[in-house]
């Protein structure tokens, strides 16, 4: 696609997006810029969703003011970040992220200031600690401008993009077309680079630019993209796709926490049954999760492994409904039944069910420490979801009142009720259990942290203990 494309400006009278629909929070940073000189618009999903008649999650400003000048301008501003320098304005209900304008172009090595050499540790005077700690701001302030603003790997992967430029620049350095539209504030007008609103209406993910540079600058976007289309019901144009299937194996350059985080967003966007086809239709299930990718084309008995489609599925109708879903829960279910059998594995070689859980997870967060790093905390509470489900079988047996009691409780429930509905009986233990914990009496609220338990009913005053006084001993005679 030619990114060199004629600036299309939409008036207000031809779009459906009014100034009441915006976060309030964010038209007064929009309009603080505008009123102190700067060029910022309203960019990204929020300008696509409002346009689609969705409802935004959130509102990312862009500006040609620099990170410091914002810094200076908005006093709840904190900077953060390495690889993009971003500014996040704290307001009491939301974050609104604000960004400088970004350029393609290397920055020139004269644009990065010089750091002044620190004397040697024995020639410094020992300062006040406030003045201390104002210098040790400055030093890191100025260990971060020497840095080079524009980092690639060799490979052509970005490391780090600070270079600043102009509306137009910054348009074609974004993602995709739909995510580039800019609405203006000046005159509430959509500012249209590179054919974004052709492909909204057109219902079509297209990267800017060449997608086989885009997706080796950051391999992440192909999990974007199967998002974004996911998301929004929308088709990924043919070059795209052909450039996604090409580049999947490089998917894992980015980090495993990173893959983590973008897995989880994926499938928890009330369409993760569409998102898990497209992913193994793209090329990019198998390098994230190789090994269960493995098993999940080895068939069983015969028969294909379609419990993980039906998962998904019913994890969507629960987020339709607006019913929250735990990431354990997620992970639980997208994964069961090959946990389940890597427990039947070691329970035939001897172990016990509890030995047998805890094996078959640990053995699972081996497998994908290298690709998609699932958090310890997020795998021990998998590991309790399926621990209960063999004492689920006993109802209530022992000490049933600690099982309901137990955090996970609620997730195992869930876990037990969506196995229950794969292959109904006649009687459900999700019901009996959801019955029997409903009988429980409620636990007695814990004092917070540092304050004593109250014992008495709130503003009645303690009385005070008299001392006695000891008896004067008898005057000896």
């Amino acid at each position: 696609m030619n990114t060199n494309m004629e600036k299309l400006i939409i008036p207000r009278a031809e779009h459906c997006i009014s100034r009441s629909l915006l976060s309030p929070n964010g038209v007064k940073v929009l309009y603080k810029l505008k009123e102190q000189g700067f060029t910022a618009y309203l960019v990204g999903g929020g300008v696509r969703d409002l346009l689609l008649g969705r409802e935004p999650k959130d509102f990312d400003v862009v500006t040609d003011a620099t990170p410091s000048q914002l810094k200076k301008l908005f006093r709840n501003c904190r900077l953060i970040g390495r690889r993009f320098r971003l500014a996040h304005l704290h307001f009491q209900d939301e974050i609104i992220e604000v960004a400088t304008f970004r350029s393609a172009a290397d920055a020139p090595p004269e644009e990065s200031p010089e750091v002044s050499p620190q004397p040697a540790p024995e020639a410094r005077v020992r300062e006040p600690e406030p003045e201390r700690e104002r210098g040790r701001g400055r030093e890191r302030e100025a260990r971060h401008a020497s840095g080079p603003k524009m980092l690639k790997s060799e490979d052509g992967m970005v490391l780090r993009d600070n270079v600043f430029g102009t509306p137009e620049e910054d348009a074609v350095r974004r993602d995709f077309t739909v995510n580039a539209l800019f609405y203006n504030v000046a005159d509430f007008s959509i500012i249209d680079h590179v054919g974004g609103m052709e492909d909204l209406r057109n219902g079509v993910i297209r990267t800017i630019g060449d997608p086989l540079v885009r997706f080796t600058e950051d391999p992440v976007r192909m999990i974007r993209a199967v998002r974004f289309a996911a998301m929004l019901g929308f088709n990924i144009e043919e070059r795209t796709a052909n450039a996604m299937t090409e580049l999947s194996s490089t998917i894992n350059k980015a980090t495993p926490p990173r893959l983590y985080e973008e897995v989880l967003k994926l499938l928890m966007l009330g369409a993760g049954e569409r998102t898990y086809q497209m992913l193994r239709h793209c090329g990019l299930f198998e390098p994230l999760f190789p090994h269960f990718d493995a098993w999940l084309s080895r068939e069983s008995e015969g028969f294909p492994h379609v419990r993980v489609g039906k998962a998904l599925d019913w994890i969507d109708k629960r987020i339709g409904k607006g019913v929250p879903v735990s990431p354990p829960l997620l992970v639980a279910l997208m994964f069961g039944e090959y946990l389940e059998d890597k427990v039947a594995g070691a329970r035939k070689a001897g172990a016990s069910p509890q030995q047998a859980t805890e094996m078959a997870v640990a053995e699972f967060a081996g497998e994908l420490a290298a690709t998609v790093s699932i958090p310890n905390r997020v795998l021990v509470a998998v590991r309790e979801i399926l621990s209960c489900q063999q004492r689920f079988q006993k109802t209530p047996g022992r000490n049933g009142r600690g099982v309901v009691g137990r955090t996970i409780f609620p997730d195992a429930l869930n876990y037990l009720r969506f196995i229950e509905e794969l292959s109904p009986g006649k009687r459900s233990l999700a019901d009996w259990w959801q019955g029997y914990a409903a009988e429980q009496p409620l636990p007695e609220a814990a004092p917070a942290q540092g304050e004593a338990p109250q014992t008495e009913a709130p503003g009645k005053r303690k009385r005070k203990r008299r001392r006695r006084r000891k008896p004067a001993a008898a005057p000896s005679a």
